[in-house]
């Protein structure tokens, strides 16, 4: 279905190689980064109460090509359980058509990962085998931190805090990744050949048209392809992502102020930068879903502190007791909700 190895390239190629770099200087970027990551697991320990082994997964600092790489393997991964269903469902393709498809979808995976590849900066992988890895990508943030005039060792701290918080996250919460992976797997079994055919038909073109203008519900394509069954699906995995990211952040902001002199600065320049620059890039961000990822650090930060604020850290961590305790997507909205049925 897809050609992975022609994705990796043309991803590559798109992501370009970064900033120019002297080689001391990224040495100096690199190591501080393996540090940041080191250092920060027992800051996050500290202020979340969650305890990880520490045999924890494996912390990569990585160059554009590597994530690329690495989100391509994941992804293969990740849509395994969809391409044995639409196998399933449609036969065997000829090998013409097998050859043309999958360098079709090859090459459109990696544009995709090639704009991801030019702005992400850290990113925990949690179904990479045997128990997910950390990825820091070193010239976005080095490229970043000049971009808004950052102290280099404060914001590659700032990053790790933010980034290590999610190995924590997984690697404290063993029920976590298999949940994930689970919701997935929903997804992909849930697929049905008319799927593409709802996007070009009935108010589908409309839809496309307001995600382009920016006037739709901003959760990009993926929305416009999902059935109400997969919309479910789509709305634990939001609550659920957003409940991770939005944690992240009320840990960096937390543990911040204590260890990193310039955090206030760097926030207020990070959220300004968080919007896009151009017209092209923030195309793109509606196309791919990344305005709903914004909005996964608020709602998901509002959620954290909003429990956090009524009856304290030890008490918020009954959320990573069992599935159950996840917040659903409305409870986001309301925490009181989420306190009252868990609580």
């Amino acid at each position: 279905m897809v050609d992975w190895a022609l994705a990796v390239r043309v991803g590559s190629r798109l992501a370009g190689e970064g900033p120019v770099v002297d080689p001391a200087v990224a040495r100096t970027a690199v190591a501080e980064l393996r540090a940041g990551a080191a250092r920060s697991t027992a800051l996050v320990a500290e202020f979340t109460g969650l305890r990880t082994p520490d045999d924890g997964p494996p912390v990569l600092v990585v160059d554009r090509q590597g994530w690329v790489q690495a989100n391509a393997d994941g992804f293969a991964t990740v849509m395994e359980p969809l391409v044995a269903r639409l196998a399933e469902r449609r036969g065997a393709p000829g090998a013409v058509a097998q050859a043309v498809g999958s360098r079709v979808t090859g090459t459109e995976v990696g544009v995709m990962l090639g704009f991801l590849g030019s702005k992400v900066l850290g990113q925990y992988d949690p179904f990479h085998e045997p128990g997910g890895r950390l990825l820091l990508v070193a010239p976005n943030i080095v490229h970043v931190e000049r971009e808004i005039g950052a102290k280099p060792a404060d914001f590659r701290l700032w990053v790790c805090l933010h980034e290590e918080t999610h190995r924590v996250q997984f690697t404290a919460v063993p029920w976590l990744r298999g949940h994930l992976f689970d919701q997935v797997r929903a997804l992909g079994e849930s697929v049905d050949s008319g799927t593409l055919r709802d996007l070009l038909g009935g108010d589908g073109l409309k839809r496309l048209g307001d995600t382009l203008r920016g006037t739709g519900s901003g959760a990009g394509i993926v929305d416009l392809v999902s059935t109400p069954a997969q919309r479910e699906v789509l709305d634990r995995v939001t609550a659920v992502m957003s409940l991770l990211e939005g944690h992240a952040d009320v840990v960096m902001d937390g543990v911040g102020p204590g260890v990193i002199p310039s955090v206030g600065a760097i926030r207020a320049s990070f959220d300004k930068r968080r919007g896009g620059v151009g017209a092209l890039d923030r195309l793109l961000r509606r196309l791919l879903g990344l305005d709903a990822k914004m909005a996964q650090y608020r709602d998901g930060a509002a959620f954290v502190r909003g429990v956090v604020d009524r009856v304290g850290m030890e008490r918020f961590n009954a959320v990573w007791e069992r599935p159950e305790h996840l917040p659903t997507r409305a409870e986001l909205a309301d925490p009181d909700a989420w306190v009252a049925r868990v609580l």
